[in-house]
């Protein structure tokens, strides 16, 4: 894996797709490293940087510092049978009001196409809100992490997460329950704290 050769796919790429100014920042090169091991499957680096690839990714880090941009960016070099799709989960909550929990099933118990699980990236968890379906308030996506972790533990189906919460935040949003299981579930990488907004 030659990093210079897929920073420059990926600024390219990015040029093309979101901005003609898109680049990888110098202080994001550990972020795009170990997702570049998580995605080409490199058991030798992922053994020595700590990256389960058993595991989903949770892509975390405050406003604007890019995450959604680099998942959507790793899914288009993924063959197609293994792309994981990509889903906001504000939408899914629209998808919820008009709907209601026939939404939870689809992106978890019945999230497979043939035999084999779907892969989803849940894309800016903690934009949306709890939400009322004939009176009964369902806070959505702690519903569907819960069922698609079931889902991890007996079909192995692989879920990756962006955020810009914490885990403080995600625990008082979602609840401790949700925050346990996403530990088992989930491998963190995380940007700076201090890291800018790259939006212009």
């Amino acid at each position: 894996m030659n990093f210079e050769d897929c920073k420059s796919i990926f600024e390219k790429k990015g040029k093309e797709l979101f901005n003609p100014e898109f680049r990888i920042h110098p202080e994001d090169y550990k972020i795009l490293y170990k997702l570049l091991i998580y995605f080409t499957k490199d058991e030798a680096l992922a053994n020595k940087y700590k990256i389960s690839l058993r595991k989903g990714i949770l892509l975390s880090g405050p406003v604007g510092c890019g995450e959604t941009t680099l998942m959507s960016l790793f899914r288009l070099f993924i063959e197609v049978p293994n792309r994981y799709i990509m889903k906001s989960c504000r939408d899914i909550s629209f998808e919820f009001i008009q709907d209601g929990y026939s939404v939870i099933q689809k992106y978890s118990r019945n999230a497979f196409q043939l035999n084999d699980p779907k892969i989803y990236c849940f894309d800016d968890l903690g934009t949306e809100n709890n939400l009322k379906y004939y009176g009964n308030e369902c806070n959505v996506m702690a519903e569907i992490l819960l069922s698609r972790y079931d889902l991890f533990i007996s079909r192995h189906m692989i879920t990756h997460l962006t955020t810009n919460l914490n885990s403080s935040e995600i625990e008082d949003i979602y609840g401790y329950r949700v925050r346990s299981r996403l530990r088992e579930q989930f491998k963190l990488i995380a940007f700076s704290e201090s890291e800018k907004d790259k939006r212009f």
